[in-house]
C-alpha cells in the first residue's frame, strides 16, 4: 500500500480552516455603547495584578485590575470602578503578556482615560469582574488641548477612530444611551 503525505503547510492550513479562528471585533461607537455596560472618563488611580490557578482553565492565569475614578459618560455621575483585563505581571519574572491588553503607556497611574466595560461572570478561571470591553480596544487615552480635553482615536475599526473632544464624545455616548 502506497501512502502520500501532504506538506506540513497544507495540513496546517486545512486544520486552521476547519477550526474556529480568532477574530478581532471591529466596533464603531454605537456598537461599543450597545455592547458595554458603561463608559467612563476617569483617572487611573491604582493597578494590581493577580494570579489564578484553575483546575479547568489551567494554571497561571494573570489578570490586571485598574481602579478608575471619574464620571460616567452616559449620565455624568461620579463613579469609581474596577475594570479588569487578561494579562499582567506581578513581578519582572511572574506574569504573562497578552497581545490584546492595553500598553503599559496606556495604563500608567495618573493617566486620564475613556474606558468601556461590561460585567462578565467568567473571564477565565471563574474570575467575575467588569471586563475592559475589547481589551485594549475599550481604552482610550486623553490629552489636554487648547480647547479642552481630547480623546485620542485609534483608527478605523475602533469605537473612537479619530481624535475628538471629550465634550463631543460625551454628547455622542449620552445620545446613544438615551436611544436604547
Amino acid at each position: 500500500m502506497k501512502t502520500r503525505s501532504l506538506p506540513l503547510g497544507l495540513l496546517l492550513g486545512a486544520f486552521l480552516l476547519s477550526s474556529g479562528r480568532a477574530q478581532i471585533e471591529r466596533l464603531n461607537l454605537p456598537q461599543m455603547v450597545a455592547k458595554s455596560d458603561n463608559a467612563v472618563i476617569a483617572e487611573i488611580t491604582s493597578s494590581r495584578v493577580f494570579r489564578i490557578d484553575h483546575p479547568v482553565d489551567g494554571p497561571e492565569l494573570y489578570f490586571t485590575v485598574l481602579t478608575l475614578s471619574g464620571a460616567s459618560l452616559a449620565d455624568g455621575k461620579p463613579i469609581t470602578v474596577d475594570v479588569t483585563y487578561p494579562g499582567g505581571f506581578i513581578s519582572d519574572e511572574e506574569g504573562v503578556h497578552n497581545s490584546e491588553a492595553p500598553s503599559a503607556d496606556d495604563v500608567r497611574l495618573g493617566n486620564v482615560v475613556v474606558a468601556f466595560y461590561k460585567w462578565t461572570d467568567n473571564m477565565g478561571g471563574d474570575v467575575a469582574a467588569n471586563a475592559l470591553y475589547a481589551s485594549h480596544g475599550g481604552l482610550f487615552r486623553t490629552v489636554d488641548g487648547p480647547s479642552g480635553r481630547v480623546v485620542l482615536g485609534r483608527g478605523d475599526g475602533y469605537a473612537v477612530s479619530n481624535n475628538q473632544s471629550l465634550i463631543s464624545l460625551e454628547q455622542a455616548v449620552r445620545s446613544l444611551v438615551e436611544g436604547r
